[in-house]
């Protein structure tokens, strides 16, 4: 599997900017033609994983947030987020279902959402040093057709 195209992006954790980190994930994987929802379960994903290392990680302090997306020539792509937050004591607590370390209206569902829209999600983490989620996703690819270009 050869890698076709790599995107590297640092921005500040702030609320405002998981909008801007779903829009450049989303334009960096338009030229696989995603399927609406594929694309939608990307952004989801993406978002998820940006908010937790703002909530969780910087605990909405200053803080800078990574972004690695590579795509492989064969419909692989691997999304990287990473901080340099607080990191997680007990990743597989944290991976739970409900479980969240802030109380109010926040559901702890963010990494059951990660695994439910990708194909792969690996955490690592370490404490005072931060944690880096990686997730992957295999985009099918339809090819078009002769007729089909004739057709439309």
């Amino acid at each position: 599997m050869e890698l076709m195209n790599e995107m590297n992006l640092t921005f500040s954790s702030k609320s405002m900017n998981e909008n801007f980190a779903r829009a450049a994930v989303s334009a960096f994987v338009l030229p696989l033609d995603p399927t609406i929802t594929e694309l939608a379960d990307i952004k989801t994903a993406v978002s998820e994983a940006v908010t937790n290392s703002i909530i969780h990680g910087y605990e909405y302090g200053d803080g800078q947030i990574g972004i690695n997306a590579k795509i492989y020539d064969n419909g692989r792509i691997v999304i990287r987020v990473k901080d340099k937050g607080k990191g997680i004591e007990n990743i597989p607590q944290a991976m739970e279902p409900l479980f969240s370390t802030v109380g109010g209206e926040r559901a702890g569902l963010g990494f059951a959402v990660m695994q439910s829209f990708m194909d792969k999600l690996k955490v690592t983490s370490k404490v005072n040093c931060g944690t880096s989620v990686t997730m992957e996703k295999y985009i099918i690819r339809r090819s078009k057709s002769v007729n089909d270009d004739v057709n439309s």
